[in-house]
């Protein structure tokens, strides 16, 4: 994938292995980052928290239903929107589902349009909602959100370093610098290198400790 091109990304929860493998090449061909998961239970145990993300999830499967695992997220306060998909549900199930802040509700066989707007109505909501969060973050609790490597990656654009130096110090390929450095703009609450830099200064133009 060109992570120029990167749209978001997608937990794709279903247990019919075949909807899965269709559903996963589409997504990754428009772009999207895909994971999938058999079943809630394997969700819970092995997804990390990935921002900006929605959750494709089956309602009916046979260890935990699609409301329930939308239940342990809201008590969790993981708040990763979730688009419902489904071959057949109750209207109690879709009116429970949706009033529990499901994005949408899709009823099989979708097409993959009316999908993609959804999608990118869930990614847009939790843009808006990471925005949010970030803006009444400090900077050092901003930084603290980075993985190490974002950290690293983070000292070093401070001060100066391109994407191609900073792979050549740390021998990642220059792509995945890139990645890095826009997982870290956006984590960070910026838009742009110099709204960063603006950032990690103090009021007397001095670069801020954590970030020496």
């Amino acid at each position: 994938m060109n992570f120029d091109d990167f749209r978001g990304h997608i937990y794709l929860i279903d247990d019919d292995p075949s909807i899965c493998r269709s559903l996963a090449f589409s997504l990754s061909s428009s772009h999207y980052s895909v994971q999938t998961f058999d079943g809630p239970r394997a969700f819970l145990k092995d997804s990390l928290p990935i921002s900006p993300a929605v959750i494709l999830l089956d309602m009916r499967m046979p260890e935990m239903t699609g409301i329930e695992l939308q239940n342990k997220l809201l008590l969790s306060g993981r708040e990763t929107p979730i688009i419902f998909i489904s071959g057949e549900s109750l209207a109690t199930e879709i009116i429970e589902a949706m009033k529990r802040g499901a994005i949408d509700f899709l009823l099989k066989p979708f097409s993959m349009g009316a999908l993609i707007v959804t999608i990118e109505n869930g990614l847009k909501r939790d843009r808006d909602r990471q925005n949010n969060l970030v803006r009444h973050m400090d900077v050092s609790q901003r930084f603290n959100r980075l993985t190490d490597k974002e950290q690293e990656i983070c000292r070093l654009i401070i001060k100066g370093y391109g994407n191609k130096e900073i792979a050549e110090l740390n021998g990642s390929a220059p792509s995945t610098v890139k990645l890095h450095r826009s997982r870290v703009l956006d984590k960070m609450g910026c838009a742009n290198l110099p709204e960063l830099i603006q950032l990690t200064v103090d009021d007397k133009h001095k670069l801020i400790e954590i970030f020496n």
